[in-house]
């Protein structure tokens, strides 16, 4: 079994390597260990918490005990299925900030600024507003990706918006446009009443092509002869097998399984290869570390009407909201609820927004469990650029060993300043008339949690990760010693074998992590074929005129 290009992992990058690839007539080969993702739990955007926690579609990964949140063991959700994350996340579409992508660039990552970037996101969307504002200039309107708003029929959503203006932040029509910084409504990666996951989008017209395949197996290591990657180890049907590429090698496994591939491999740091016997192909000391995520919180506030989607919260009518949307597509089935979205500084002197806000017009958990007060809604909300770094290390050398994830969540004292900041200014909007006829006690943290020592404590106990982990196989200037693939997402000292994904990023991008990952997809794709990449935009982007002075 061979190919020109082999993939590794037909997730949000991944499946857009491919249609690409394929696109240009190149022999692609897919490998895959998930399944498929036709089942209604994928495809129905408000089923979203089924999948991310379901064994069929999840890898099942867990941190190690964080020491900075009393030794909890955290979920880490990647999706074991076509289509990847893509396919078990909330489906909400962010592209991060142009600062993000500049400090990129300024990183190491050359060639990777906004300017560079932009093109390859007006390239994969397929944008429709919905007649919720935006300038459509600055969005796709042709790509693969379609991206839509929900209604915004609920009045808590409408409410939340009002409430920062009302709070005296900026309203943006649309926060992946021109100006991010705002109050607006949420895109998301929904097209006609279904998940527009990067399975749907790219991977399913690509294997209509008879250049594309995909191959259900494990990947257990990259094979390398005379330092060149010339194919994959995989068991398959029960026997270990080895699929040439008679080009590249492409790991595009998520920021946890490509850093493990690569050090079973042999390429990562020395030491801690041998400490598990595993022949150095390359000593990359940055492979597995610079790993970091969002966390979050949810901050809960009870209604005194019963306008939250608490009603639905029943078994009658999940099922008949469930019917709907197999008969028709229609109804509350086809939004993930988040409709609503924020993105705020949190003190004056920093340029762009550092804190994010998702809405919901309903108190309830990733997974699944209500409030018990009945009727609310919620903002979870979290600091944007943590400080704190963690590590993705081998447990054993055995390939079907979980990898050892160590976030080190809040090992940074700014940390926990951030959040308890984050808290105080999201009860500062929960506290404007936009949310009077509705507002009833707070939930959580509670009015009793005041102090800085109560909000800690709170914190610690039910601080959550936002599923957006990055960076273990950072891409830099080849000098540096810390890089493990270059701007063209080569790996360095090896040939014929790239990283494209979210392990990638140099440091993590505001909001949710799916469109900067396909982007990726996107981008190294005219890296792998050779082309000139597309030209540079020259559109700047809003940064509030009076950063440097005021918080909003």
């Amino acid at each position: 079994m061979n190919a020109d290009y082999v993939i590794v992992g037909a997730g949000s990058a991944g499946c857009a390597m491919a249609y690409r690839l394929a696109e240009a007539g190149q022999q692609v080969l897919v490998i895959e260990h998930g399944g498929w993702d036709g089942g209604p739990f994928i495809q129905m955007p408000a089923a979203l918490s089924y999948p991310m926690n379901m064994k069929t579609y999840d890898w099942g990964m867990r941190t190690e005990p964080e020491p900075h949140l009393g030794g909890r063991s955290l979920v880490t959700p990647r999706g074991k299925v076509i289509g990847g994350s893509s396919s078990i996340n909330g489906m909400i579409y962010v592209r991060g900030h142009a600062r993000d992508f500049d400090h990129w660039a300024e990183s190491g990552a050359a060639g990777w600024s906004y300017a560079d970037v932009l093109p390859y996101y007006k390239r994969m969307e397929h944008w429709h507003s919905g007649g919720h504002g935006g300038d459509p200039a600055w969005r796709g309107k042709d790509g693969p990706l379609h991206i839509t708003r929900g209604p915004r029929k609920n009045p808590l959503t409408r409410a939340f918006v009002e409430a920062g203006r009302q709070a005296g932040y900026q309203v943006t029509g649309d926060y992946n446009g021109e100006q991010q910084e705002g109050f607006g409504p949420f895109d998301a990666t929904i097209w006609k009443g279904r998940r527009w996951s990067a399975a749907n989008a790219y991977l399913r017209p690509a294997l209509k092509r008879p250049n594309c395949t995909l191959i259900r197996a494990f990947a257990r290591k990259v094979v390398i002869e005379d330092g060149r990657a010339v194919g994959v180890e995989v068991d398959i049907k029960g026997k270990t097998e080895v699929i040439r590429a008679n080009r590249e090698v492409i790991i595009a496994a998520s920021s946890l399984n490509s850093p493990k591939l690569l050090m079973l491999s042999g390429i990562g740091p020395a030491a801690h290869l041998a400490e598990h016997g595993i022949d150095v192909v390359a000593d990359r000391a940055g492979v597995g570390q610079n790993l970091q995520d969002h966390l979050e919180l949810y901050i809960q506030q009870a209604a005194i009407k019963p306008v939250s989607l608490f009603k639905y919260w029943t078994l009658l009518w999940k099922s008949r909201i469930g019917f709907e949307w197999l008969v028709r597509k229609t109804g509350l089935g086809t939004s993930n609820q988040f409709e609503s979205a924020g993105f705020i500084r949190s003190k004056a002197g920093i340029d762009y927004p550092d804190i994010q806000f998702h809405f919901l017009p309903i108190a309830v958990r990733y997974d699944g469990q209500v409030a018990a007060e009945g009727h609310g809604y919620q903002a979870h909300v979290g600091p944007m650029r943590s400080v704190s770094r963690g590590e993705v290390t081998l447990r054993s050398a055995d390939p079907h060993e979980n990898p050892k994830i160590l976030f080190n969540y809040m090992s940074d004292p700014t940390d926990w300043q951030d959040f308890r900041t984050c808290i105080r200014l999201t009860r500062e909007i929960f506290g404007q008339d936009a949310f009077k006829p509705y507002r009833g006690h707070e939930i959580q943290p509670g009015e009793d949690a005041q102090s800085d020592e109560a909000l800690d404590a709170f914190i610690k106990e039910h601080v959550e990760s936002a599923y957006h982990p990055c960076g273990t196989c950072k891409m830099g200037a080849a000098d540096d010693p810390m890089a493990v693939v270059d701007p063209q997402a080569r790996v360095i000292g090896v040939e014929g074998l790239r990283v494209a994904d979210s392990s990638i990023f140099p440091r993590i991008t505001n909001g949710n992590l799916n469109g900067p990952s396909i982007m990726v997809g996107e981008k190294v794709s005219d890296h792998i074929l050779g082309r000139a990449p597309l030209a540079p935009s020259n559109d700047a982007p809003w940064i509030h005129p009076n950063w440097q002075t005021q918080q909003r």
